[in-house]
């Protein structure tokens, strides 16, 4: 894992998230022994909403981070907000049954809701666009797609704009794909603006944020107590948040949770900006899109008007070769205008995934709430994955309970063939996409 872990952090160096911003001084590591009544274990958007909703209902929060807020897949993802999770409707279903089902769908339409309103309370710039689409690239992906849109439709009420054939270019200048969903009510931001507004947030509210503050340890029982490698936390309640529950990501505080989620490597590279006419002409609407295959690409503009091109990803544990050469390619495929086109920035790391896809929420013993598995789903749904398990600390747990009830396998393969085996699962579904 060191390897990656130096790549990862080489990669996300070269970002154009952390090269359009500019980041608050350090903050100071933990030095002492706090006491809190809620102790966070990372500064991602999942940690930074439990925390905000937590100082709004009078608990005193800590939040470790590893490294720098939101340096996490929080700061460095596709930007991309979208109603709906990974897994589909699917295991909600089969699960939970329908109604259950649709209270989760809803709940999804709320986290959007929370992000715009989060936005608007605590004044965060982030580029916020309202726009998606969702693209197929092949007649058989266009009838999956089709299929999956009606259905949504009618038993959930998504509400969209079809277009197939010729008419798939009026929404995006593209002669690749046959066939496109157009809504609104998903869409894209700058991810690390929004963190770095939710940290911002989060401290005028009372939280304190420590960097550089990795939990070595935490001890279990009625109090909670989190070690770092200079001072401890002890708390009535602990959150375990987004992907701190990865060995990837730090010792392995929680190592019943590590084999139900899969750290899996995801890249992004920006061109250079173009003039507004050009980017107009690739996207009309500005629409964040994203296609329907299993090893699936998803792009956007950003405000200056660059192509931010993802996709690429890797279950290896290791940094694909000739990364930038790759993603350029895969983006001509696209945009074939924009072949040539210099490419500026190239980054990416980890995400977690569940073996469902699904969400992983959940709680160990009475105290300790964990928030894993947001499967590429996690810009909108970690907002509100923060304020369920904060309604949960509060006594309000019904909400919360719902996702918790979902069950979740181990990946297959055990400590050594998991990867392997992955690996071989995906070769698979990417010759299928081919077909």
């Amino acid at each position: 894992m060191a390897s990656l872990l130096q790549s990862d952090t080489q990669l996300n160096q070269q970002s154009y998230y952390e090269a359009s911003v500019v980041r608050p001084l350090l903050l100071a590591s933990l030095q002492t022994d706090l006491v809190a009544d809620v102790v966070v274990v990372g500064a991602g958007f999942s940690g930074l909403s439990a925390a905000i909703e937590l100082a709004k209902r009078g608990f005193k929060v800590v939040v470790l981070e590893a490294d720098r807020v939101c340096s996490g897949a929080s700061g460095r993802n596709g930007g991309q907000t979208i109603v709906g999770y990974a897994s589909g409707q699917g295991p909600f279903e089969e699960q939970l049954g329908r109604e259950l089902a649709r209270q989760v769908w809803g709940m999804s339409l709320e986290a959007i809701d929370l992000v715009d309103q989060r936005i608007a309370e605590f004044a965060v710039e982030c580029d916020r666009v309202h726009g998606y689409m969702y693209v197929a690239d092949s007649p058989r992906k266009a009838r999956e797609l089709e299929a999956d849109v009606r259905s949504m439709e009618r038993d959930y009420g998504f509400v969209s704009t079809w277009a197939e054939g010729a008419d798939v270019q009026k929404h995006i200048g593209s002669e690749r794909y046959h066939a496109c969903a157009y809504e609104t009510r998903s869409g894209h931001l700058h991810p690390l603006k929004y963190g770095l507004g939710l940290a911002r947030a989060a401290q005028m509210l009372g939280v304190q944020i420590f960097e550089k503050s990795a939990v070595l340890a935490m001890e279990r029982g009625a109090t909670v107590t989190a070690r770092t490698a200079q001072g401890q936390v002890r708390a009535k309640f602990a959150l375990l948040s987004g992907n701190c529950t990865l060995p990837a990501y730090g010792p392995a505080i929680a190592p019943e949770l590590a084999a139900r989620a899969m750290p899996v490597g995801t890249y992004i590279v920006g061109t250079a900006p173009m003039d507004a006419e050009r980017a107009a002409a690739l996207l009309p609407q500005n629409a964040a899109v994203c296609d329907n295959n299993f090893v699936l690409d998803y792009f956007r503009l950003s405000a200056d008007y660059r192509m931010l091109f993802g996709g690429r990803v890797s279950y290896t544990t290791s940094t694909p070769r000739n990364l930038q050469e790759t993603m350029a390619q895969r983006m001509a495929k696209v945009f074939p205008t924009l072949k040539g086109v210099p490419i500026e920035f190239v980054w990416g790391g980890f995400v977690d995934i569940s073996m469902n896809r699904a969400p992983d929420f959940g709680r160990l013993g009475d105290n300790i709430y964990y928030l894993q598995g947001f499967s590429g789903h996690g810009v909108a749904l970690t907002g509100l994955a923060g304020k369920l398990v904060a309604n949960a600390m509060a006594g309000e747990a019904e909400q919360f309970e719902i996702f918790s009830r979902l069950k979740h396998r181990k990946f297959p393969g055990g400590a050594l063939l998991r990867t392997p085996s992955l690996v071989l699962g995906t070769l698979y579904h990417r010759l299928r996409d081919h077909f």
